[in-house]
Order: C-alpha cells, then structure tokens, then sequence
C-alpha cells in the first residue's frame, strides 16, 4: 500500500480520490494541497486527508510515497520537476505538457530523480480498450491500415465560465485537450506515433459554454493513416476503431467491442466494466513498489505530447504539419 499526496481537488482531483479511497489495496491518498483549504475543508475531512497549501510540504513528508497532480496544465511540468527533485514518484493529469519540449523535460526530471511517472490517460483501461489492444497486438487484424477514434462529452455546459476550459492558455486547440487527448493518446497507443497532422476545427459559439468540434486527419510513422474528432458540449460518445488488411475491430464505450473479418460474420462482445481511474492508479502503485513498469511508457508520453503540439499549430496554420521524430 502506497501513501500518495494529491495537488489539486478540483473536479478531477475529487474524481481520483473518491476511485481509491478505501476501495484499492494499492494505494491511498493521505495529504492534500490546495489553494483555499476552508473550501476543501469538507472533501478532506471525508476522506481523511490532511490539507496544506504547500506542494514541497507534501513532497518532502517521509510517509508521502507519491504525488499526484491535478493542476491547471501550464503548471504540470514545473511540478513535475520538483517532486521529481524531492525523490517522490509523480502521477501528472494529462496532458503531461502542452508542448514536446514540455514532456522531454518532465520525462528527463523523473529519469535522472530514478522515480516512476504516470499520467492519467485512465481510458487505456477500459476493458474494450485493453481487448481492441490485445487483438491489434496479436496480429488476427492483419497489417493495421487505418484508425479512427471520437470521444465527445457534454462536460463543458455543466463547468462554471472562467474554468480551464475556457482559458486558451490552458487548453488550446479547443476541444482536443480535454476529450480529444484521450483519443490521440488511444490512436497513438494502437498505431504507434504519429508523422504528420492536418487540423480543421469550427467554433459557432465561443466561451463560456463554448460550442466548437475539431477534426484531424493524420499520418503515423508506421504508415498507417488516422481521423479523429472531439465535439465539445454533446452527448457522451466513445469509439476507437481499427481497419486492418485482414479484418477490422470497434471498442464502443467502455465494455463493449465488435470483430469481423473478411468472409466471416462481424462478432459483438460485452467485458465485464472496470473502474478506469482505479485501474491506473493501482497500475501506478505497482511501479512506485517496483512490480511492474506503468503502462504508458515515457516514450509515449513524449510522443502524444508532440502529436498534440503539431495539432495546437496545423489548427492555427490551417496546414499539415509534421510531428518531429
């Protein structure tokens, strides 16, 4: 069992709480910083979490094993750093940095400390998602020729105006950093990184309560090519579909998947739900005791992170760009 401190218990840090707190055998938050700890008050009392407004109080405590952070994302590698510097293993939301410079800095800060970084990119476990990965793995697909992947949600007509969402310097790209991370990174995760990049976005309505969809089409170095597109303020939708030279496979939500190949007829599969948020932090607990190594690797982080860059500067250029390798 890990003793983890949290930074940040806004909506999200709230969320990660709640999936472990007296639920995991992995993994339990003890501390928490926050800005106003009369407003955080209640949360913590709760769930048994003593407050500071202090990170490097938290990092520096000798019973606090890691340090999760759910902080506005201009903040992310900066704080990385300096739990990285303080010997603790750093559980950064995603995105790990809004740039590649970002990310090497981040990844480079933890190599050197010798601690272990996650970031929360929780739909890696849903179990259609490990499922669609197992299949493109082992190779009953074929050559991977094409993916596609859609993730929308209505979040931004329930968040207060003056939030993250509404702040360019904090999500830029519109959409793409809060739903459409998570598809990029899920692309990336099948398919490998990514080469190049075309963004196109419209937004009818501007903040608060923003209304914008974006869409990219994209190349990956294995030359396989991609489509994605985020829609913000809609009904929730989830799909990742993979097009291979022997078959093609769609993870739908979190639980249910469809298989075909060619000359046989398509197959619907239902797995057993998963708590995403607990699934990857406990899988973060096993790396902080040295069991297993997180399952999105350093690598990946860095090239997500770039992929996303190149999409933030083709929706400004309304050109392709290329994702440095």
């Amino acid at each position: 069992m890990i003793n983890a401190a949290i930074c940040g218990l806004g909506r999200w840090g709230q969320a990660l709480v709640a999936a472990v707190q007296g639920k995991s055998d992995g993994i339990r938050f003890a501390r928490g910083v926050v800005r106003d700890p009369v407003s955080a008050g209640g949360f913590a009392s709760r769930h048994g979490l003593a407050l500071t407004t202090a990170l490097a109080e938290a990092a520096s405590d000798p019973e606090v094993d890691a340090v999760f952070l759910a902080t506005p994302h201009s903040l992310h590698v900066e704080q990385v750093i300096a739990v990285a510097a303080a010997g603790k293993a750093v559980w950064c939301e995603k995105p790990l940095a809004l740039t590649r410079a970002g990310a090497e800095q981040a990844v480079a800060a933890c190599r050197d400390a010798g601690v272990p970084l996650g970031c929360g990119y929780n739909r890696r476990c849903f179990s259609s998602i490990r499922e669609l990965k197992r299949i493109v793995d082992g190779g009953t697909l074929g050559d991977i020729l094409h993916i596609e992947g859609h993730f929308s949600n209505e979040y931004s007509t329930r968040v207060l105006p003056h939030g993250w969402r509404d702040d360019p310097a904090e999500s830029p790209a519109l959409g793409m950093t809060g739903c459409g991370l998570h598809v990029l990174d899920a692309l990336a995760n099948l398919a490998g990184p990514v080469r190049q990049v075309h963004a196109k976005s419209c937004a009818p309505k501007p903040p608060p309560d923003p209304r914008d969809a974006v869409a990219v089409l994209m190349e990956f170095t294995s030359g396989a090519t991609g489509l994605m597109a985020t829609v913000r303020a809609t009904v929730p939708f989830w799909r990742i579909h993979v097009f291979g030279t022997k078959g093609d496979a769609e993870a739908r939500d979190e639980s249910d998947l469809r298989i075909g190949y060619i000359g046989a007829p398509a197959m619907e599969h239902t797995f057993a739900a998963v708590d995403s948020l607990r699934a990857l932090a406990e899988s973060f607990a096993d790396a902080v005791e040295g069991r297993a190594p997180f399952p999105i690797s350093p690598r990946q982080l860095i090239d997500v992170a770039a992929a996303f860059e190149a999409v933030i500067k083709s929706l400004d250029t309304g050109t392709p760009v290329d994702v440095p390798a």
